[in-house]
């Protein structure tokens, strides 16, 4: 019996660019957004600049190619000597939901701010994101924070 590849979780790669774009706008289209192709390009540069203060991307990788990413952030907090980091996308293909992935690819977001001395990691959902929420219930704290916003 052939065992099947577990999933693994790495940064991204510049040769991610087709999966990446087609995981990320099954992101995109879940919260029903919808952005320029200027922007994919835009947002994929700039995890695979090296940059210090610059987004980073893990994606989780499966025997049959990609099926998750996570685009992370370390700045600067009024309230903490530290940096801290801002998880900011998190997807895993519909179908391998429910497998661990989501946790895996908080994980290494957790491992990646442990490393870099930052001691906080927060996210955001939608109040509705019943699915998501069970797992992040499980690993992360809710705070009574809400969000405001000007576009």
């Amino acid at each position: 019996m052939v065992q099947a590849k577990p999933i693994s979780i790495r940064p991204l790669q510049a040769s991610d660019w087709p999966e990446w774009h087609r995981l990320w706008t099954g992101y995109l289209d879940f919260y029903e957004t919808v952005l320029p192709e200027a922007t994919y390009v835009r947002t994929f540069e700039r995890m695979l600049s090296g940059q210090p203060n610059e987004y980073s991307g893990l994606v989780a990788e499966g025997q049959d190619g990609l099926v998750g990413l996570t685009h992370y952030l370390f700045h600067r907090h009024g309230w903490k000597a530290e940096n801290v980091c801002y998880l900011q996308d998190l997807y895993a293909d519909p179908s391998v939901r429910g497998s661990g992935v989501g946790r895996k690819l908080i994980e290494a977001v957790y491992a990646a701010a442990d490393a870099a001395g930052a001691p906080a990691v927060y996210w955001m959902t939608q109040e509705n994101n019943a699915t998501a929420r069970q797992l992040y219930d499980r690993i992360a704290t809710l705070t009574p924070f809400l969000k405001y916003s000007r576009f």
